[in-house]
C-alpha cells in the first residue's frame, strides 16, 4: 500500500483553520466555538479530506481527532441531498457514548447547515430511527451492531454512502467489531472515501487498512502507544485483597484533596465497577458509576453530570476510556493496572487534555508485575513508584493459605485466632471512612468540645454528599430494582385472582374420564 507520510512539524502550528480550505460557513461555527488554530492532527488531515483522498489518523487521544473529520465532512456535504433510507455519510463508532458526542460536533460545527442526522445506537426504539432514517440522513453515525440490525431489517441501504469514517479503530478490535467492520465495508461502494482513524496500530488493524483504503494519506502526529508529557504517572504498591486495594485508594484520594478537582477511577471489570462504587458512596465520597450494563439513559445522566462538574468521582470501565470529550479531569487512578498495555494509554489519556496538566495514579500489586512491564515496554519508559515499589510490601494477606480444619495453626477449641480470621470483613469498622469512625467511636466531651461552626460544616457537607450518592444509586439501580417489585406485585395479584388452587382438575375434568366404567 503506497502512503505519503506527514509528520508533526512545528510549522503546522502557524496555520489557521481559515488557511486549510473549510467552507465560510464553518469557518463561522468554528470561530463561534472559539477555536483559530488547528491541532496537528486537524492541520494534516482536513486538506486531504477535503480533496476526497482516504486518510489514515494515527494520534494519541486527546488531540482533536473527531474535529478532523466532521469539520470537512460537513463543508462537502453542503452540495447534494439524502434521499430515504440511503445516508450520504457513514461514521462507525465503538461505544454509545463515543457516538452521541461526534452527533454534538455535527450539531455545533454545523449549525449553519440544514443537516439530517440520524444516531444509530443501542438502548434506544427502533422506531424513533427509522423515522429519521426515512426522511433522509445526510449524516449517519453508528455502532456496528445497531447499524447490522437496521440493515436486516430492510429499512436502511448503503449504497449512497460516499464518506466512510471508522473512528477508533483499536478499540473496535477491542470489542470484537472487526468482523462487523468488514461486512459493513463490502456493503459500501468501491468508489467512496475513508477516513481511518486510531490510536495505536497493531497488526489486525494494519492488515484492515491494507484491506480497505486505497492510496491512503499518512498522518501522524506522535508516536503510536505514547502518552501526553503533561501527565504525571506513578505506581501506587498496594496488596491484593480487595478491601485493602480500596482503602489504599481512598487514602490516595484524601492525599491529592488540594490538587484533585474531578477523577475517574477506573476498573478492569463491571462488577468490580459496581463494587467499589458502592464503597465509595458508603464512605461519603461524592461518586458515581459508569459502565455498559447500565441503562443508556442512566448512563447518559452519569455523563453529563460529571462533564457539568456535579459528581467529583466517576467510577467506570473501559468504556469511559475511549474519545470521550471531557477536557478538565484533574486525575486519573487505575484502580486496576489494564491487562492490555493499550488500554493504558487510552485512560490516562481522559486527564492532562488540551495543553492542561494531569496526574495519573496506577494501583499494582505483586501479581499485576507482568502487566506493569508491558505498559512501560509499550510507553518507552519507566513509571516512578508514588511510596516505594512491591518489595517494600511487608505482608501480603494473599500469600497466605487458608487455614483446612484440622491443620496445624489452625485455630482449635481454646487456640488462637489464624491471621485469616484477623483479617477485617466487609462491614467492619476498620473498612469505615476514618472520619466516619472518628466521629461514632469519640467520647461525648470530645465532640463537645469541636467548635460548632465546624461540625455544623461537616454535617451540611455529609448530608449533601449523602443525597446526591442516593439519587445516583437510584438511577444506575433502582429502574432494576423497581422492576423486580414490580414483577413480584405482579405475581401475586395474578396469583390472588386465580383464587385457591383446585383439587386435581378442578371443575374442567376431561369427558374421557367421566365414562363410566365397566364392572
Amino acid at each position: 500500500m503506497s502512503e505519503s507520510k506527514i509528520e508533526d512539524q512545528a510549522s503546522e502550528q502557524t496555520l489557521t483553520f481559515a488557511d486549510l480550505g473549510l467552507s465560510p460557513k464553518v469557518l463561522s461555527a468554528v470561530t463561534d466555538a472559539g477555536y483559530t488554530v488547528p491541532t496537528p492532527i486537524q492541520a494534516g488531515a482536513i486538506p486531504h479530506a477535503l480533496l476526497g483522498k482516504d486518510v489514515l489518523g494515527i494520534a494519541q487521544t486527546g488531540t482533536g481527532k473527531t474535529a478532523a473529520f466532521v469539520l470537512p465532512m460537513i463543508t462537502r456535504l453542503e452540495k447534494g441531498r439524502a434521499r430515504a433510507r440511503m445516508p450520504r455519510t457513514l461514521i462507525l463508532e465503538p461505544t454509545r457514548e463515543l457516538a452521541a458526542q461526534v452527533e454534538e460536533n455535527f450539531i455545533k460545527y454545523g449549525k449553519n447547515h440544514k443537516l439530517n442526522i440520524a444516531l444509530l445506537i443501542g438502548g434506544v426504539s427502533f422506531d424513533e430511527q427509522e423515522k429519521k432514517l426515512e426522511r433522509g440522513a445526510d449524516v449517519l453515525i453508528a455502532t456496528p451492531g445497531r447499524l447490522l440490525d437496521h440493515r436486516e431489517r430492510g429499512k436502511l441501504l448503503l449504497n449512497a454512502v460516499d464518506i466512510l469514517v471508522i473512528d477508533e479503530a483499536d478499540r473496535m478490535l477491542d470489542m470484537g467489531f472487526i468482523p462487523d467492520i468488514e461486512r459493513i465495508c463490502e456493503m459500501i461502494p468501491f468508489t467512496r472515501q475513508t477516513l481511518f482513524f486510531s490510536a495505536t496500530m497493531p497488526p489486525e488493524i494494519t492488515k484492515l487498512t491494507e484491506k480497505f483504503l486505497q492510496a491512503p494519506v499518512r498522518v501522524e502526529v506522535s508516536k503510536a502507544a505514547s502518552t501526553a508529557t503533561t501527565v504525571t504517572q506513578r505506581l501506587v504498591k498496594s496488596k491484593s485483597k480487595d478491601w485493602d486495594k480500596r482503602a489504599t485508594l481512598r487514602d490516595l484520594i484524601r492525599a491529592e484533596e488540594g490538587e484533585l478537582k474531578n477523577a475517574i477511577i477506573f476498573c478492569n471489570r463491571k462488577t468490580a465497577v459496581s463494587e467499589l462504587f458502592r464503597s465509595l458512596v458508603k464512605h461519603e465520597f461524592d461518586a458515581g458509576a459508569l459502565h455498559g450494563d447500565m441503562d443508556q439513559r442512566a448512563r447518559m445522566a452519569m455523563l453529563a453530570g460529571f462533564r457539568d462538574g456535579k459528581l467529583k468521582l466517576l467510577v467506570a470501565s473501559d468504556v469511559a476510556a475511549r474519545g470521550l470529550d471531557i477536557p478538565d479531569v484533574s486525575h486519573v487512578f487505575n484502580f486496576d493496572v489494564p491487562i492490555h498495555a493499550e488500554d493504558y494509554v487510552h485512560r490516562i489519556g481522559r486527564t492532562g487534555r488540551a495543553g492542561r496538566s494531569g496526574k495519573a495514579f496506577t494501583l499494582a500489586t505483586k501479581a499485576d508485575g507482568k502487566y506493569v512491564d508491558a505498559i512501560e515496554k509499550l510507553i518507552g519508559q519507566s513509571i516512578e513508584w508514588h511510596d516505594g515499589d512491591l518489595s517494600t510490601i511487608v505482608h501480603d494477606d494473599s500469600a497466605d493459605e487458608a487455614p483446612r480444619r484440622g491443620a496445624k495453626g489452625a485455630r482449635g477449641r481454646g487456640g488462637r485466632k489464624s491471621d485469616a480470621e484477623k483479617r477485617p470483613r466487609r462491614g467492619r469498622k476498620s473498612d469505615e471512612a476514618p472520619a466516619v469512625a472518628a466521629a461514632v467511636d469519640a467520647p461525648v466531651e470530645d465532640v463537645a468540645q469541636a467548635p460548632a461552626v465546624a461540625i455544623e460544616e461537616r454535617t451540611e457537607r455529609r448530608d449533601a454528599i449523602r443525597v446526591g450518592n442516593a439519587e445516583r444509586q437510584r438511577a444506575t439501580y433502582g429502574s432494576d430494582q423497581r422492576n423486580t417489585r414490580n414483577q413480584d406485585r405482579d405475581r401475586r395479584h395474578r396469583r390472588d385472582d386465580l383464587g385457591e388452587a383446585p383439587i386435581g382438575f378442578g371443575d374442567d375434568i376431561p369427558a374421557f374420564m367421566k365414562v363410566v366404567a365397566k364392572v
